[in-house]
């Protein structure tokens, strides 16, 4: 059995500051996590953060760009520890601002890890994550 996150939030910002914000490494950093990002399907890249050594992850997130339509999604490969996930974020226009729509796709629940994992992203998603990509937005 998989479980995905799926996240909604308006953002009171046009698409293309959205979109930079999602695709510009610094800027990225400073509301996700540091990384070697580029905006290139193909390109393999890595996130970073805290290890849980308890839960067989040693803090680094294995990514790969798998889609990108500029201004409009962005789905990466998200692979740490036993996890081997896909994040996908898409763009709507809505008035002056923007929809964003995120799915964080393919947790095995019946990996303890993969639960655990999803039990924590799924928080982090809708409280951590967005509440920094709206600092970073204003």
């Amino acid at each position: 059995m998989t479980a995905d996150i799926e996240v909604e939030e308006f953002l009171p910002h046009p698409p293309a500051k959205v979109w930079r914000a999602l695709t510009d490494r610094d800027l990225l950093a400073r509301w996700l996590m540091p990384n070697d990002f580029e905006p290139v399907v193909g390109h393999r890249f890595t996130f970073t953060t805290r290890p849980i050594p308890g839960a067989g992850f040693d803090g680094t997130i294995r990514c790969r760009v798998l889609d990108l339509d500029e201004g409009r999604l962005l789905r990466i490969s998200w692979g740490g520890g036993s996890l081997d996930t896909t994040v996908t974020w898409r763009l709507v226009p809505e008035g002056r601002g923007t929809r964003l729509f995120i799915r964080h796709a393919g947790f095995d629940m019946d990996d303890p890890s993969q639960a655990f994992a999803f039990r924590g992203m799924n928080n982090g998603w809708r409280s951590h994550v967005l509440k920094s990509l709206h600092t970073v937005l204003a």
